[in-house]
């Protein structure tokens, strides 16, 4: 990863995200979807559907908040929570089914879910509301969803877990994708389960418990299932294992167990990143809060309330669990997440203001709501009590605030959960405001502690690496004994995220509490670049399959090259494909790259996009592509008709342009991407020229010439003698011959009419 943003100190208050999650996930609005179909036998048709091909039923249309989308898929989804009796369904939406360029403020796939178990109405998005402080996980709110215009009842959407989630969250969405739930429906007659467990070394033996959703990656799977279970000692090669500990210990907090946690060990995705780790993401949170019936395992009885903390330690249908809580600093790491759960969230209350907000958001909708599951006196009840009898189980389900507080005494009462912790009193580094290539000192104080670690990374999307502090008074950290822990760490990168964690043979804790999904930041002080050391190096204006952004999308690029040796912050430079508009697109504020480092921006015109998306496309026929500061052109490319998955490059680095093999995101190697012709083989004279030109050739072909727009300005047959161009009628600039022979070599030179 080539691309860095410099990030400020993530230290964000207990629900704040309620106010920034904008637009269609905003949770402080219930949204408004309609559906459409042209016959009047809808349902019984997505029933057929449901249970057949589980295909999508064609909607003449769908309007979401006024905007309408024509030819729209719409499909019921669900396992427990569909039944063809109901009359509301949870739905799944793809606006993009047909059409593959719609999506409604970028999102093309609408998740409904209809509010099965939950008497609340509240509990899934409530729980991703908690969830979010710790992992990244889906955005989640709620919609009135009507079809043919008749309400249908008001619905919890959550963001669907896709290429679009895993770019937004997880920098790229190429790598091997797992939804993990089995094919066939949970449950024992499901022929799988997606547990984790190592079943052996063929892959198929895997496809009944895990949903493949990229195009290749069995092997990876089998490869953290080995490893997980016969090589537990590389795991954090395979997995990312602070967020699978956060998902465990969310879980066994929110007594949700129609998760990996319960006896189904479902209801997640995994997604391999760019550092070749899987990442968990939790997904499917409605029947959270001891929503389900089932319990932690198969055959076994349990109490909610009491839920044991280390559930399934010793389970072998959950090897994942076992292993962590069998291995003493992760165990000792799960109970500190665990306790900043139920700390921040659950013994302060807070839950209680945005369950409360929810609730008076939706109060209308579930009055309103003619197939709700529940009396709306149960759900003015859901949040407080248990409610017994209603809705489609039946059965007892128990108030979230009645729940949380008796999970909160018996916590605080637990022998485990009360161990001591050390505290970390301080830390600091030895410069605030260090330069590129320095190296600093990081210290942490501490106090009934035996070891101190330091997790850090230098650029954003990168892993974390976990290196020991000492207190040995030789790694800048005062007196040997002092409890304070010190290490050194040179700053080859253009940011500094770290934490702190430190333990003792009982337990532990993290600085900040919610690391690794918060962390402290230093930031580097990055040179900025003076006139020539950024170039545009590389560029594409026809990718047909040769790189995809992190939604999955082949769209145009630009690589700019810093050839120093010297990071340098882009901070405030501009990139535009129009000469009399040099301030077009700016670079955002803390963009860097590294020194003798590439960084690719794309030119795509989706500002709706994470990352560097230029508002402008790029012309296949041709254009500029300048970089400036808003006065001063650092550098100007002029390229003519493009071919596609043939890239515009400079060869070497910072050299000569030619078409070529693309090297997205790397140091150009210039293999010549089309059968060229030596340049002994044709011969232009005189160039520059203010009248004609001479193209000398030993072989027949044809020729054409383009100027800088892309436009044909002359076009023609070329033989073994002699070709004359006459330029006196082209106006003075830079132009491009493209000259073919008839077996399909192709050179392209450039003219220069003065």
């Amino acid at each position: 990863m080539k691309q860095t943003l410099l990030l400020v100190v993530l230290t964000c208050p207990l629900f704040t995200k309620c106010s920034l999650a904008q637009g269609f996930y905003d949770r402080s609005t219930v949204q408004k979807i309609e559906i459409f179909f042209s016959a009047s036998n809808w349902d019984a048709q997505l029933d057929a559907l449901a249970s057949t091909t589980e295909d999508y039923l064609l909607a003449d249309s769908v309007r979401i908040n006024g905007t309408s989308f024509d030819s729209v898929g719409v499909k019921y989804k669900g396992n427990s929570s569909y039944n063809q009796n109901n009359n509301k369904n949870p739905i799944h939406i793809e606006l993009d089914y047909v059409h593959g360029s719609y999506d409604y403020q970028g999102y093309t796939d609408i998740k409904l879910q209809n509010g099965y178990q939950d008497p609340s109405v509240i509990r899934e998005v409530l729980s991703y509301a908690i969830l979010e402080q710790y992992m990244d996980c889906p955005k989640a709110n709620f919609a009135n969803v009507y079809i043919n215009g008749t309400l249908r009842g008001v619905y919890s959407s959550a963001e669907s877990i896709n290429s679009k989630f895993n770019g937004d969250h997880y920098y790229t969405s190429d790598g091997s994708f797992f939804k993990c739930n089995p094919i066939s429906g949970a449950g024992s007659g499901s022929g799988g389960n997606p547990d984790l467990k190592y079943l052996g070394s063929d892959s198929s033996l895997y496809a009944n418990g895990y949903e493949l959703k990229s195009d290749y990656g069995w092997n990876d799977l089998v490869d953290l299932i080995n490893t997980l279970n016969n090589d537990f000692s590389a795991i954090e090669s395979k997995l990312d294992m602070d967020r699978a500990i956060w998902m465990l210990a969310f879980n066994n907090v929110l007594v949700n167990l129609d998760s990996y946690s319960g006896a189904f060990r479902q209801n997640y995705y995994l997604y391999k990143d760019l550092n070749d780790r899987f990442i968990p993401t939790v997904w499917d949170l409605n029947m959270s809060f001891a929503g389900f019936p089932g319990g932690p395992n198969q055959g076994q009885s349990y109490t909610a309330t009491t839920l044991d903390l280390f559930s399934n330690s010793t389970s072998a249908n959950h090897p994942l669990i076992q292993k962590i809580l069998a291995n003493p600093m992760y165990k000792r790491m799960y109970m500190a997440h665990l306790r900043t759960i139920v700390q921040e969230i659950f013994a302060s209350g807070d839950y209680l203001t945005t369950a409360n907000t929810l609730r008076t958001t939706i109060d209308a909708s579930v009055q309103a709501d003619p197939y709700k599951f529940y009396t709306y006196t149960q759900f003015q009840n859901g949040l407080t009590t248990t409610v017994t009898g209603g809705g489609p189980g039946g059965g007892s389900v128990p108030g979230i605030q009645q729940l949380m507080a008796a999970r909160v005494t018996y916590f605080q009462s637990n022998t485990d959960y009360l161990l001591a912790a050390p505290t970390i009193t301080a830390y600091a580094a030895s410069n605030n405001s260090p330069n590129y290539g320095q190296t600093v000192t990081i210290t942490a104080t501490c106090a009934n502690e035996t070891s101190v670690y330091l997790g850090y990374r230098l650029e954003h999307p990168l892993k974390f690496n976990r290196v020991q502090l000492f207190d040995d008074g030789m790694h800048n950290d005062g007196a040997s004994g002092d409890h304070v822990y010190g290490a050194d760490v040179v700053l080859n990168g253009i940011t500094m995220e770290y934490y702190i964690y430190a333990e003792n043979a009982n337990a532990g804790i993290f600085s900040p509490a919610r690391a690794e999904h918060e962390f402290h930041t230093l930031n580097v002080t990055i040179v900025l670049p003076a006139l020539g050391d950024i170039l545009i190096n590389e560029l594409m204006a026809d990718n047909g399959s040769t790189a995809t952004d992190s939604n999955g999308e082949n769209d145009d690029w630009v690589e700019l090259y810093n050839h120093t040796s010297t990071a340098k912050d882009l901070s405030g430079l501009y990139l535009t494909d129009d000469v009399t508009n040099l301030t077009k697109w700016q670079i955002p504020i803390g963009t860097a790259v590294n020194a003798n480092d590439v960084l690719v921006i794309w030119v795509d015109n989706d500002s709706e996009q994470s990352g560097l998306h230029a508002n402008f496309k790029l012309s296949v026929w041709g254009e500029s592509v300048v970089l400036s500061d808003g006065t001063t052109i650092y550098d100007q490319v002029d390229f003519g008709t493009q071919t596609t998955d043939i890239s515009y490059a400079r060869c070497p680095d910072g050299g000569t342009f030619t078409f070529t093999d693309p090297t997205f995101d790397a140091l150009n190697n210039c293999t010549l991407g089309l059968n060229e012709w030596s340049l002994s083989a044709v011969r232009i004279y005189p160039n520059p020229s203010n009248a004609n030109f001479t193209i000398q050739t030993d072989v027949n072909g044809i020729y054409a010439v383009y100027d800088l727009s892309g436009r044909e300005v002359a076009t023609g047959s070329l033989d073994t003698s002699l070709t004359v161009l006459d330029a006196q009628m082209w106006h003075a600039g830079t132009y491009l011959v493209r000259i073919q022979d008839y077996l399909g070599n192709v050179q392209t030179s450039q003219l220069i009419k003065y």
